[in-house]
């Protein structure tokens, strides 16, 4: 099982995807698991490398440390912004890690299924599990509400987007942006995060998101009204 020192190795600052993320879903991940009886190990391990991201010129190297064979992430050019496959180069390096760490295979695919499917904006792969709906779940929660609206902006202002523009008539009805159209973290939130409250599995989650999701549109409301 990697530890969570270990995982911190795993992720360069970040203030949307980086390790302070992860530890708020490790946390959000044992409450949801302790209430739907899921298996803390597989919970616990998914959620460390959920957001591990590839860096060039490889994600992956095996070491030596202390007598014991490891996995850590090579130091390449971070990226910032190009997450589409995350989720696919992440469950690649969970399960050349934890081989590493003598897992068994049926026990390495759960943990992997997690991560393949957390992802909110690639639906292939759907949680059948009912660890990977609690990480799904955990991962989501913390897109909304006051951290959600924090990291909204934070990924605005990184990709030089403004916290604000009100949206196309195209966007609002396709989720498409119309020539130059900037994508601010208020289309974020009409695109994705107005959504999540819904897309949730687990009855715990589902629970916790309420007052979440209330939150958080009151705030992105009382944005548009003063920008406007």
């Amino acid at each position: 099982m990697p530890t969570i020192e270990q995982a911190r190795t795993w992720y360069p600052y970040d203030p949307v995807h980086g390790f302070d993320h992860v530890l708020r879903v490790y946390s959000l991940a044992e409450k949801l698991a302790q209430e739907e009886g899921a298996d803390l190990e597989i919970v616990r391990a998914a959620v460390l490398f959920h957001d591990v991201e590839s860096y060039q010129p490889s994600a992956i190297s095996p070491q030596l440390k202390e007598g014991k064979q490891r996995v850590v992430r090579s130091e390449g050019e971070y990226k910032p912004g190009k997450r589409k496959n995350h989720h696919l180069s992440a469950a690649e390096f969970a399960a050349q890690s934890l081989r590493l760490e003598g897992w068994e295979e049926k026990r390495i695919e759960a943990v992997c299924h997690c991560i393949r499917a957390h992802r909110f904006r690639d639906q292939r792969e759907q949680p059948q599990t009912i660890e990977a709906q609690v990480v799904f779940d955990a991962d989501k929660l913390d897109a909304i509400g006051a951290t959600g609206v924090a990291r909204a902006i934070a990924y605005a202002t990184r990709a030089e987007m403004p916290a604000y523009t009100a949206p196309s008539k195209q966007f609002i009805q396709t989720g498409k942006l119309e020539p130059g159209e900037p994508h601010s973290a208020y289309h974020e939130h009409i695109y994705k995060l107005l959504k999540i409250k819904d897309r949730l599995f687990t009855p715990a989650g589902r629970r916790m998101a309420e007052e979440r999701h209330r939150f958080m549109c009151e705030y992105f409301d009382r944005l548009a009204e003063e920008c406007e």
